[in-house]
C-alpha cells in the first residue's frame, strides 16, 4: 500500500520543479494558444494597446498642464511680491503723521 501511494504522487512536486520551469511551461501554453487563436490575441493587442496609448496621451497632457500651472503660479508669486514691496514703500511714504491730520 505504501508503495502504491508513492506511485500515485507525481515524481516532482511543484516546489521542486522550480520557478524557471514553471515560467517556461506557462510561456509554451500561451504561445500555443496564440498560434491556435491569432485573432483573439490580435484583438487583445488592439484593445489594450489602444487603451495604453490613450492613457499615455492623457498622462502627458496632464504633466504639461501641471508644468504650465507651475510656471503661472511662479509668475503670479513674483508679481505679488513686487506689488507688495512697491505698495509697502508707498504706504510708508503716504502715511500721514499725527501732526498733519486736520481736526474735524
Amino acid at each position: 500500500m505504501a508503495s502504491q501511494q508513492k506511485e500515485d504522487l507525481p515524481s516532482t512536486s511543484p516546489r521542486a520543479a522550480g520557478f524557471g520551469e514553471m515560467v517556461v511551461e506557462r510561456y509554451q501554453k500561451i504561445r500555443e494558444h496564440a498560434e491556435t487563436y491569432p485573432y483573439v490575441w490580435a484583438s487583445y493587442i488592439v484593445v489594450y494597446g489602444g487603451f495604453s496609448l490613450w492613457a499615455t496621451y492623457r498622462w502627458r497632457k496632464l504633466r504639461k498642464t501641471e508644468d504650465r500651472v507651475r510656471v503661472l503660479q511662479e509668475r503670479l508669486r513674483k508679481l505679488v511680491e513686487t506689488e507688495e514691496g512697491a505698495s509697502s514703500t508707498k504706504s510708508v511714504e503716504k502715511a500721514p503723521s499725527s501732526t498733519e491730520k486736520t481736526p474735524r
